[in-house]
């Protein structure tokens, strides 16, 4: 029986990561299911839900340890609770925000959305100058699970509201998938 782990890196960017990573992965039969990797700065970052058979579990800590020792923070976790179980019934929406960058811009989205009970399953931010002025620009794209029974009009046209506070156009997408 396969289980699922959560695995966490990072650590100084270089050539070869992600090779790295995927090779120690397969020695103990790990097949990545999903994975987010990026350069953030001057480090490297990777996280991944990786299935293993159950019994390569306990010895896997081999793994993490010989990461370890290339000069990685690693992380693992046992992850149970299935997807489909837990959201059944959710709806999805992709969020797109665009504006001048200012502190908050993060944090009042996501509190907006928490304190209407909607998940986000994944979120992608930047920050690049403008063309002609110089002047940073922020970007957001998420994509997120709104609860059964919430009226798609309400929680957008709330977070109108929000964007106008921030001084943002914020565009909520039905959902099509990757």
């Amino acid at each position: 029986m396969r289980k699922n782990i959560v695995l966490s890196l990072t650590g100084p960017d270089r050539v070869g990561i992600v090779d790295l990573v995927t090779e120690t992965l397969t020695k103990f039969e790990g097949n990545v299911e999903t994975s987010r990797m990026a350069r953030l700065g001057g480090e490297f970052a990777m996280l991944m839900l990786v299935s293993m058979p159950e019994d390569q579990l306990e010895i896997f800590s081999d793994g993490v340890a010989s990461l370890q020792q290339a000069g990685f923070q690693v992380s693992t976790k046992l992850t149970e609770q299935s997807y489909q179980q837990k959201y059944a019934g959710w709806l999805p929406y992709e969020i797109d925000v665009q504006g001048a960058d200012h502190e908050g811009i993060i944090h009042k989205v996501a509190h907006y959305l928490t304190e209407r009970g909607i998940n986000i399953e994944s979120m992608d931010t930047g920050v690049v100058p403008a063309p002609m002025s110089g002047t940073l620009f922020f970007s957001m794209s998420a994509v997120v699970l709104v609860p059964p029974g919430l009226p798609h009009k309400n929680w957008q046209t709330d977070l109108d509201d929000v964007a106008d506070s921030l001084n943002v156009e914020i565009a909520v997408l039905p959902y099509k998938g990757k």
